[in-house]
């Protein structure tokens, strides 16, 4: 049997005068994105332009929620309540979800953002929240979270679909969570060690952690971080090896 994969990537997160990423021509190589909602990254200009190409190019769109961090770019760490994440959540999906409905298009996923992807994955009440957010503004949509962690339990427990996440570029613990980016080798930069594990996480469902011994994960979708400079190569080249290993790229929708 030939393995599928979904091939995501994270944009829509430029604002202002303020250019981040090369969305336009990434698109062209992922199978689904997650778009900037305006609270870490993008703005209404943004949105609306990211959700048009990735109609245009028939890529699946995702809301990309994350914490109200712009300077930040939503990757510091913020104590708030459920009550308030649940909030967030709304807002932003909402958001997105009404430049998608006006250009006709479908809201495929949600995939939380930096330190709010980070921590629901640690903390089940987090995860709990969001996953609750989502059920209530709209049961279909897929909850992308980090593999086997909390965001994929809570989107069980609440009885939505869900997508394992896995990272090309990220060095894992030994959990299965990823390694703080302020842990040196946090960040792979050799693309064909991302390459080579991006293929064993999906034909062997396992990846060798930062302490060297291999971990099992289930991998339903690979991500491309577009505020990457070699994002754009990057993508082209995962794509180019994927389809030489028979590996087929499609949506999760």
């Amino acid at each position: 049997m030939m393995k599928t994969i979904d091939l995501n990537c994270d944009l829509g997160e430029s604002f202002g005068l303020y250019t981040i990423g090369n969305d336009e021509a990434i698109l062209d190589y992922v199978t689904s994105v997650n778009i900037a909602c305006g609270f870490h990254g993008g703005d209404p200009l943004v949105m609306e332009k990211t959700v048009r190409m990735a109609i245009e190019k028939g890529v699946a769109i995702g809301a990309h929620p994350g914490f109200p961090d712009l300077l930040g770019f939503g990757r510091r760490n913020m104590a708030v309540s459920p009550k308030e994440l649940k909030a967030y959540i709304t807002y932003q999906v909402g958001a997105l979800y009404a430049f998608v409905k006006a250009n006709g298009g479908i809201l495929q996923h949600v995939k939380p953002h930096g330190a709010l992807y980070n921590m629901a994955a640690a903390d089940y009440s987090m995860a709990l929240a969001i996953a609750e957010a989502i059920a209530a503004f709209d049961k279909g949509l897929i909850l992308m979270g980090l593999a086997n962690s909390n965001l994929i339990k809570a989107a069980d427990d609440v009885g939505i679909p869900r997508a394992n996440e896995v990272f090309a570029d990220r060095s894992y613990n030994m959990d299965g969570t990823l390694v703080s980016r302020n842990i040196e080798g946090a960040l792979i930069h050799d693309e064909e060690l991302c390459k080579a594990r991006v293929v064993k996480m999906i034909k062997e469902g396992r990846v060798v952690s930062i302490e060297g011994a291999e971990i099992s994960l289930k991998a339903d979708s690979i991500c491309i971080h577009g505020d990457n400079p070699l994002a754009l190569s990057f993508a082209c080249g995962l794509r180019e090896r994927l389809q030489a290993e028979n590996i087929i790229l499609k949506a999760l929708r």
